[in-house]
């Protein structure tokens, strides 16, 4: 058989192609890389990869140092002229780029990193350590505000949660350095995860009370092994929307670390609870305070990716708690921050949303549970009940507009971004998916407050007892 050179190279140049298709090329630098950074009240994060390309779907090494002297106190980035400065962590990282479209749609790329022991090539032995005063972990992420140009919409809904949610993910602000290249304003932050400082999941086990948790599964897109739904979407009267399908996602323990016995009761029970929310007895399957808790802030937030992406919910097991309760995750997008499904206005339900994203011809829909949980009287009443309390407490107009203040001091009153503005030109320029294309921070800001107070009226409305 006669050889074919031409033929040979071209086989390996596609083999070279395909193994370097999860690479990215200068790990996607600012628009100017020229910022520095002198002195901040923000921990200053140095990563060094060496050069080497960043990937999406496999971890690399990294060096990771955090600087942080503590609150009220600057860093600075020229250690030599100001050494002393107290270290908060040093070591060994393995890491990848995370999210969808955070990752797809924005410059500015978020990361996702374990903290090692030692680097990858040398075994990878994760190391949990504490980060900026958060809980030990070894799983961890560096979110990059960037469609969200006040860089708080996340931030303000963990601020807002976290005193009466079971569990919402600790962040904080910092400046990342990447290989020496100044790469802008970024949160470190916990991510919803088995750990004993995080949900402290149990491993199950394949029979009895450990077979039955813990859990923690995900409504989300088809990128990863899913479990279909037997119920499909509704409309706002409810009518079934029988070409599209709710897919769940299995976060903790990932798919390929379940059993088979393990899969087929945790998507038994899941079948159980969507059963139960059409015949109004869920009470057995859900915390319902935890999912009125959940509505109340992604309905005040109106994120146009509630209840259908990133719904993280878990189960642990029988003997503990066997209902599923659920944790507020991903909100870059809402206070009236994306220009589609009508997620700027301050006037609807975002859970009534399905007939719009029908029209948008839009895939991931909001699952059918919050039109029976909202046409249920009983809930409806619990719901209303929770809000006043709220509306007295921790979701008072005063405390919320005061957190969006504080927020906005802490990244303006030392330059980060200012300086963060600079690495990433973007004021006065549209950017996906921004409804409103504000010229400065402080226009942003506003944009916000006056957001946030036609919400409240309109929900205060809505929901009076």
């Amino acid at each position: 058989m006669t050889k074919r050179p031409w033929l040979l190279m071209g086989l390996m140049a596609l083999m070279l192609a395909l193994a370097s298709c999860d690479k990215t090329p200068h790990n996607y630098p600012p628009d100017d890389t020229t910022v520095k950074l002198d002195s901040t009240n923000l921990p200053i994060v140095w990563i060094e990869v060496g050069g080497d390309s960043i990937m999406r779907d496999n971890r690399i090494d990294g060096r990771m140092k955090i600087i942080h002297n503590g609150e009220g106190r600057l860093n600075y980035a020229d250690t030599v002229t100001h050494p002393g400065q107290h270290i908060d962590y040093v070591g060994y990282i393995a890491i990848r780029y995370r999210g969808n479209s955070t990752y797809m749609r924005s410059p500015k790329k978020p990361y996702s990193f374990r903290t090692l022991e030692e680097p990858l090539k040398r075994g990878g032995k994760k190391q949990k350590v504490s980060l900026l005063g958060m809980g030990k972990d070894n799983n961890w992420a560096l979110l990059a505000p960037y469609a969200d140009k006040s860089m708080m919409r996340d931030m303000l809904t963990r601020e807002l949660a976290q005193p009466w949610m079971e569990f919402t993910p600790q962040g904080r602000y910092c400046e990342l350095y990447l290989d020496g290249i100044y790469y802008g304003v970024y949160v470190l932050s916990e991510v919803v995860s088995k750990g004993k400082q995080r949900l402290d999941l149990k491993k199950p086990g394949d029979r009895g009370d450990s077979l039955t948790g813990d859990y923690l599964m995900e409504v989300d897109c088809n990128d990863e092994v899913t479990y279909t739904s037997k119920h499909h979407p509704v409309t706002a009267d409810g009518k079934p929307l029988s070409g599209h399908h709710i897919l769940f996602q299995y976060k903790e323990p990932e798919y390929d670390e379940l059993s088979e016995e393990q899969i087929a009761y945790i998507n038994h029970r899941i079948d159980e609870m969507e059963n139960a929310f059409q015949t109004g007895n869920y009470q057995p399957f859900i915390d319902v305070m935890s999912f009125i808790d959940y509505q109340l802030m992604m309905e005040l937030c109106h994120n146009v990716d509630a209840y259908r992406l990133s719904g993280k919910f878990y189960k642990r097991r029988d003997s503990v708690d066997p209902r599923f309760k659920m944790v507020v995750w991903d909100t870059d997008l809402a206070y009236g921050n994306a220009d589609h499904r009508q997620a700027w206005r301050t006037d609807t339900w975002m859970y009534q949303n399905n007939d719009i994203m029908l029209n948008e011809k839009e895939v991931y829909m909001v699952p059918s549970w919050w039109y029976w949980l909202n046409n249920d009287p009983s809930y409806t009443a619990q719901l209303r009940k929770r809000w006043t309390q709220l509306r007295e407490t921790h979701l008072s107009t005063e405390r919320i507009m005061a957190t969006v203040d504080s927020l906005a001091n802490v990244l303006t009153s030392h330059g980060a971004e200012q300086r963060n503005s600079k690495a990433w030109s973007s004021w006065g320029v549209h950017v996906w998916p921004n409804h409103y294309d504000a010229t400065s921070h402080a226009d942003e800001v506003d944009y916000i407050k006056q957001w946030l107070s036609r919400r409240l009226t309109w929900m205060d409305e809505q929901l009076k007892q």
